[in-house]
């Protein structure tokens, strides 16, 4: 057995003979752990090949075969997965502490039991009894083909899928797994990275779907390597306070489907259950007649969605005015308001300016640019944007409203909730010059020309 002692990035993975103070790869400081990697020699090899059977073929040769995907049974968590589980993929599911990873997992395993599909829960972190418990209040506990078990020992757990041969797996969590034959902790990189990759070939070679789920840090970040996003084929994140009621479900990288699409839910006594209407729920407590509150739509994959952006403009007492924004990007509001300043000749440089996207959402349509500065000169002026208006547009540097895309889509959200009028850029209305429905659409070219429109008189 080869034993060697390696400096591990608890980051990335980078791997140095000596300890550094800061990664060269991710630029982390104090992010390196000594390790004792461990590898028997020749042994690891033959176990992997053994789990290959078929060699080499031609591309041009492989038949492919209409399978169908396996619906979870929860619509929302179907969409992000670009409409099921894949047979043999691996998918990997991150988020917050006590945001609702474990509790959609049971959940996602109940509905596959009804669905006659076997299941394997391995839980690392809890008991049997106490994993009963959880299930019990999700009203997951009398299912039929869903089986338990707590292990964390890696062959032992490669093992029981060999033996139990499930249609999915759900391993909860990769940092407590780890593999005997690796001397380093458990959730420390080489054990995550070894253990992820062990289960992805099993994944692959079986046929068994695997969910891993994996802890989050205080950066946002995969606890130890952020290297298992490129191992498995998915990587679904969960957002959201734990908090508030609202969970965002968000694909980051996805090999079978989009990663524009996300699903929203809402967490309940009995767990997590769907949000068929989003915009309805974000828009809920909109308040009427304020200053600095704009509706706009914004695009999730295929699904429109309409946020309200608000926004708070006080006098700074400072000396140095601050800028804040909650859902959106810095760098994109302070881009914008330079735009305000310059080209409309707001005077917004001794200004604190606050920006705010309600329901916990995070925005980075471009779309969203005009409702933001908007917003900003609404509360500047004290000016009250027009009532039961969307605001649509991308703002440029010489403060031109630029196009859009999917504007059809957004209109007919926006009509669907009962907005009487919507402003978009000139040159998407080319198409709806003989639009005939309920709502108005204004178009303006200029970003001078959407505040005339879209802001009414003093309040």
């Amino acid at each position: 057995m080869k034993v060697k002692t390696v400096f591990s990035c608890q980051k990335c993975g980078y791997q140095s003979p000596k300890w550094l103070g800061r990664c060269p790869d991710c630029q982390a400081w104090n992010s390196f752990a000594e390790e004792d990697y461990a590898m028997p020699a020749g042994t690891k090899a033959k176990e992997r090949s053994a789990l290959y059977k078929e060699g080499p073929v031609l591309l041009k040769d492989v038949r492919l075969t209409n399978e169908s995907r396996l619906k979870t049974g929860i619509a929302e968590l179907d969409r992000v997965l670009g409409g099921g589980i894949v047979k043999g993929s691996v998918v990997l599911v991150g988020g917050d502490p006590g945001v609702g990873k474990s509790t959609i997992s049971l959940q996602v395993s109940n509905q596959l039991t009804r669905k006659n599909a076997k299941v394997l829960y391995v839980s690392g972190e809890e008991s049997v009894h106490q994993t009963k418990m959880r299930a019990k209040r999700l009203g997951a506990h009398e299912s039929d083909g869903l089986y338990i078990v707590n292990q964390t020992d890696l062959s032992l757990i490669t093992e029981h899928i060999r033996v139990l041969n499930p249609d999915v797996v759900i391993i909860d969590s990769i940092q407590v797994v780890f593999d005997p034959q690796i001397s380093s902790s458990a959730g420390s990189v080489s054990q995550v990275r070894e253990c992820a990759g062990m289960l992805t070939q099993l994944a692959k070679t079986s046929g068994t779907s695997i969910f891993i789920i994996g802890h989050v840090t205080k950066e946002g970040t995969l606890a130890g390597p952020r290297l298992l996003e490129h191992i498995v084929d998915t990587v679904l994140y969960f957002e959201g306070d734990r908090f508030s009621i609202y969970r965002i479900l968000r694909a980051v990288k996805n090999r079978f489907g989009s990663t524009n699409e996300i699903g929203v839910f809402e967490m309940g006594p009995e767990g997590l259950a769907e949000v068929k209407n989003p915009s309805e729920i974000f828009l809920s407590e909109r308040p009427r007649d304020v200053c600095g509150s704009v509706v706009t739509s914004v695009l999730e994959g295929s699904r429109p969605l309409l946020v309200e952006i608000q926004s708070l403009v006080s006098r700074s007492n400072f000396g140095y005015a601050r800028r804040r924004c909650e859902g959106f990007d810095f760098n994109r509001l302070s881009l914008l308001v330079a735009v305000l300043e310059k080209r409309i000749g707001l005077a917004l440089e001794t200004e604190d300016i606050f920006v705010n996207v309600a329901g916990g959402i995070k925005v980075e349509d471009p779309a969203a640019d005009l409702a933001v500065a908007i917003a900003v000169a609404s509360a500047f002026r004290e000016a009250m944007v027009i009532s039961d208006t969307v605001i649509l547009g991308e703002v440029g540097l010489a403060g031109e409203i630029r196009s859009i895309s999917q504007v059809s889509l957004r209109i007919n959200e926006a009509e669907k909730l009962g907005f009487k009028r919507v402003i978009i850029p000139r040159n998407n209305y080319k198409s709806f010059k003989d639009y005939s429905g309920s709502i108005e659409i204004i178009p303006v070219s200029t970003l001078k020309e959407g505040l005339d429109l879209g802001l009414g008189g003093k309040k």
